[in-house]
């Protein structure tokens, strides 16, 4: 590989490695909104109705789901901010969350943005089989009227400093739930519909999004929105009235991208994906299409895991682990070091995470694809690329081939349908697809020259005529 596809290669990797690092700052540092003001959302039906500005009444449903990182933090707090902004009459966070990667400062803030809102703020857990755990568990306490899907699952709220001194008169309702109990030293409750409703976490059960808007509106905090629909079958039913709209919205897609890189298992897997990568490219000689997409992957994962609760020295024994991988690559031949990286990958793949552990289903997947790559396709490839007998190679010498990328001084050559690493003799430069001629070789680095137009070495020719025997006549 010449000079020029070097420097291609390593420019296409800062690139990438630039872009994505970019978008990673941009995305830290949005910029997220607070309230200064409470603002009293009691139930009164006598309110008038607030009309938004193409004449229909909006209610915003927010999708909330996985892990609550900081980009959906400040997604739910912009959404917010954003329907006030539009003169919606009220805004519905649908939860299925496992719990929040904040800290406990983030997530004050977070309650705050919907316990201060100036306009109704709904939770609905759902649909069936939804869950809202840990620190999710504390936007059900926080929102003015709240529901859970048949199925779902609220509790193991977790002891969130600042929660109780930070906010005056309202600090028993922000702790109202922690000192019931409902989290106390090793003990852990969780609550199903039935008995979230027992507890007085949330108001209603509610199957689905709109039966959770009626009932929103039955108790008050939204306006009268129904209205009786008599169907084809004579059956009447309720139905929106015509100036609603329900607005459903979910995280744009590179907010997306980044919020499901955070979770733990798709951190995992892109972590092992670009590790394989990087070492895939570092045994081939491409022009550095596997070392972009490892860079993209590995500064995913970073992202992620950057936002995870997670063991700095499981994560430094992974990447041991490829190292160890790596010194038995170059020999084709998986032997010591590769067996003590898989003890290495396997106890840092199952203690990595920390609170928020991943399932069997990806760890095994990981495991596996790490394990054939590995033992099987990287030895394949580096024996099919670069090995070579260590005896008997003489008979390399003078044979012709042809030059698969240029050659200034160093590239790849194919000779007998095998490809070599080649470094030209003499330094005449090859261009591509130019016959060549093997002059010699240096370990498993052939010796080329052009098959017309190559440097003279005039030393050699020195030495031949030196080492060439006398006539009698002279």
């Amino acid at each position: 590989m010449n000079a020029r596809q070097n420097r291609r290669r390593w420019s296409a990797r800062l690139a990438a490695a630039t872009l994505l690092l970019s978008g990673v700052l941009g995305l830290a540092v949005s910029p997220a909104s607070a309230h200064d003001e409470p603002a009293d959302h009691s139930p009164d039906t006598e309110n008038p109705q607030i009309v938004g500005d193409d004449g229909s009444r909006q209610i915003v449903v927010v999708e909330v789901n996985s892990l609550i990182d900081p980009i959906m933090a400040s997604y739910i707090k912009r959404e917010i901010v954003t329907a006030q902004g539009r003169h919606a009459i009220g805004v519905v966070l649908q939860v299925d969350s496992a719990g929040t990667t904040l800290d406990d400062t983030e997530l004050v803030e977070l309650l705050d943005n919907v316990r201060l809102a100036h306009l109704p703020v709904g939770v609905w857990v759902g649909p069936s089989g939804a869950r809202a755990l840990r620190g999710a568990a504390h936007l059900v306490t926080m929102a003015d009227f709240a529901a859970i899907a048949p199925g779902g699952r609220i509790g193991d709220f977790t002891a969130v400093q600042g929660l109780i001194h930070a906010h005056g008169p309202d600090a028993e309702r922000f702790h109202r739930h922690d000192d019931d109990g409902l989290h106390s030293g090793t003990s852990v409750r969780y609550f199903d519909a039935k008995s979230a409703m027992g507890e007085g976490l949330t108001h209603s059960t509610a199957p689905s999004i709109g039966e959770f808007i009626f009932a929103m509106s039955d108790a008050g905090y939204l306006p009268p929105i129904g209205q009786n629909v008599t169907g084809d079958d004579g059956v009447v039913r309720r139905a929106p009235a015509p100036d609603v709209v329900v607005s459903f919205v979910k995280l744009p897609l590179l907010d997306g991208l980044f919020h499901t890189a955070a979770s733990p298992a798709v951190a995992y897997l892109l972590l092992l994906a670009g590790l394989s990568l990087l070492l895939l490219d570092f045994y081939t000689g491409g022009i550095g299409v596997a070392a972009v997409v490892g860079a993209v992957c590995g500064l995913l994962s970073a992202f992620g895991l950057g936002t995870l609760d997670i063991r700095p020295w499981a994560l430094a024994l992974l990447i041991a682990a490829f190292v160890a991988f790596a010194v038995d690559v170059q020999t084709g031949v998986p032997r010591f070091w590769t067996a003590v990286g898989g003890v290495a990958l396997l106890v840092s793949s199952l203690l990595l995470f920390g609170q928020y552990s991943m399932s069997w289903i990806p760890l095994v997947v990981g495991l596996v694809m790490v394990g054939v790559f590995v033992l099987s396709g990287m030895p394949a490839l580096v024996r099919t690329r670069y090995g070579t007998a260590t005896v008997g190679r003489d008979w390399l010498v003078g044979v012709e081939g042809t030059a698969v990328t240029d050659i200034d001084p160093d590239g790849t050559v194919e000779v007998h349908g095998a490809q070599w690493r080649a470094r030209v003799n003499r330094l005449t430069p090859l261009q591509v697809g130019e016959p060549l001629r093997v002059s010699g070789f240096s370990g498993v680095v052939l010796q080329v020259e052009p098959l017309e137009g190559a440097a003279v070495d005039y030393r050699e020719m020195r030495k031949k005529r030196a080492d060439a025997p006398v006539s009698e006549t002279e």
